[in-house]
């Protein structure tokens, strides 16, 4: 299978956002009560404010993820010089053929483009299937940059030095 890592378009935001959202959905990764659904969901926002990124294989979205820059409101933990992504979901039918590492270096490559020194990311301590992928690309924790949005949600930071 050919996959091509291209920007989002406008034409597949809703259906960016859908596939965000049933990717943490389908794991649990929604807590209960919260709106992070809706912020899945607004693929919109994310392309505006950030990086919309897609894996495609021409026919079917594949998977997704949100590139930061620093600056960027959807930015959480990055700080100058480092690139950040975020939201990365993949699709029920596309798990297990490395579409995960394939976006996650996508973005190890994106922050290299831009001349940043790091890529950086936080990632619920429960995503120990995610955190497999990232140890595998060569990141490695970053324990001072933990943090808990919310009560009962507490994120790991992990980050590549480039």
């Amino acid at each position: 299978m050919t996959t091509e890592i291209r920007l989002a378009r406008p034409a597949e935001y809703d259906e960016v956002g859908e596939l965000t959202a049933e990717a943490y959905a389908v794991d649990g990764f929604i807590p209960a009560g919260s709106d992070y659904g809706l912020t899945l969901r607004n693929a919109a926002d994310r392309a505006a404010k950030a990086e919309l990124w897609v894996a495609s294989d021409g026919t079917d979205l594949l998977g997704t993820v949100t590139f930061c820059v620093p600056g960027s409101v959807y930015g959480e933990l990055g700080r100058d010089g480092e690139g950040e992504f975020r939201m990365l979901g993949v699709s029920a039918k596309a798990r297990g053929l490395g579409i995960g590492t394939a976006l996650s270096q996508h973005c190890i490559d994106r922050s290299r483009e831009l001349g940043f020194h790091r890529v950086v990311l936080s990632s619920a301590t429960y995503m120990t299937t995610a955190h497999r992928i990232y140890e595998r690309l060569g990141f490695t924790r970053l324990p001072e940059r933990d943090w808990s949005p919310r009560p009962g949600v507490d994120l790991y930071a992990f980050s590549l030095d480039l």
